[in-house]
């Protein structure tokens, strides 16, 4: 049953607690009091039978039935159409829920629509009824206890979000390969928050107008001004985040750089010394080659050649080994090769 609570108040008190929506609308009329209806993902038929008795707008209706919409409020006449994004954190999956609460909020009336299990609006019941002077002020009063309620429960999300970035920090300077992606993942999660968040602060603005064309009690003035202090600070930490992982991206691609260029280093100085050796080898190699090239010559036996029956042929052969060695030598330390 998509009805989660249905109750009509007169002077702050409940009066009834009617089991289906026919009999709230006939208590509400005889009462002259005001009805909170709670629905959790309602059908289409519900929603309908809903507007239909308040008449409610039918692009507000179709917005309610849609889902998926941005946070805004609108006027339509005397009644108020309000969609909030709230939030939870999940600790154990690391990352922010989001949910949908379309409210209607008229003279004599609230409509609570829920698509998420968030925010916890059996809370906001049980805390106006405890102040019936509060809920004495009508349907505003429930309103501005719902918007506490869904700014009141983003201060976890901000705790997590905090503790995430954190760790992310934590993750930079331990070269963890995998940080790249969370960081991208938690700046969606962010925006998302920023989203549901920035769009209050007009909100808030837009209703304190209304408030004093309409009317409404000053002490719902000053609770609404406090949950506007609230909801500042909130979309602040929300700016903060993102600043802070922007930065945490630029450190990331600026250490994954110093990385590359310290393996590039690296490899030039294991070429340069491969280098190196490469000249060495070369150098004795040429060292030995010239005399085994003189031997060479004057062992292949032929009986017409020069100084081959010479008797300083031997001692020259010999000299011109050690001569064409200690040459070479001379020239490869002077280029540095030895």
């Amino acid at each position: 049953m998509a009805l989660v609570d249905n109750a009509v108040y007169v002077d702050g008190h409940r009066v009834s607690t009617p089991h289906t929506l026919d009999d709230t609308f006939e208590v509400m009329r005889d009462s002259k009091g005001f009805a909170w209806i709670g629905l959790y993902r309602p059908s289409e038929a519900e929603v309908r039978a809903v507007a239909s008795e308040f008449s409610l707008h039918h692009l507000a209706v179709e917005d309610a039935l849609k889902g998926h919409q941005r946070s805004k409020i609108e006027r339509y006449a005397d009644t108020l159409f309000i969609v909030l994004r709230p939030a939870r954190y999940v600790d154990d999956e690391e990352r922010v829920e989001f949910g949908e609460l379309h409210v209607f909020v008229g003279p004599d009336f609230v409509v609570t629509i829920r698509h998420a299990e968030s925010p916890d609006l059996a809370q906001v019941r049980e805390r106006m009824e405890s102040t019936p002077h509060l809920l004495a002020l009508g349907p505003e009063a429930v309103l501005y206890a719902i918007l506490d309620q869904v700014v009141d429960e983003y201060g976890p999300v901000v705790a997590g979000l905090e503790n995430d970035i954190d760790e992310i920090e934590d993750q930079l300077f331990d070269g963890d390969p995998e940080v790249s992606r969370r960081i991208y993942a938690l700046s969606r999660e962010v925006i998302e928050f920023q989203r549901a968040t920035q769009p209050l602060v007009s909100m808030f603005e837009a209703m304190q107008r209304g408030f004093d064309k309409y009317n409404v009690d000053l002490e719902l003035h000053r609770h609404l001004r406090d949950v506007l202090d609230h909801t500042l600070r909130v979309v602040e930490r929300g700016d903060a985040f993102r600043q802070l992982l922007q930065n945490a991206l630029t450190v990331h691609s600026t250490l994954v750089g110093q990385r590359q260029n310290d393996e590039m280093r690296h490899l030039s100085e294991t070429s340069l010394a491969q280098s190196e050796e490469v000249k060495k080898i070369s150098s004795w190699a040429a060292i030995l080659f010239a005399p085994t090239l003189v031997g060479t010559i004057y062992g292949m036996n032929f009986d017409h050649m020069p100084e081959l029956h010479w008797p300083l042929g031997y001692p020259f052969a010999i000299a011109l080994m050690l001569g064409m060695g200690i040459s070479l030598y001379a020239v490869f330390k002077r280029r540095d090769w030895l």
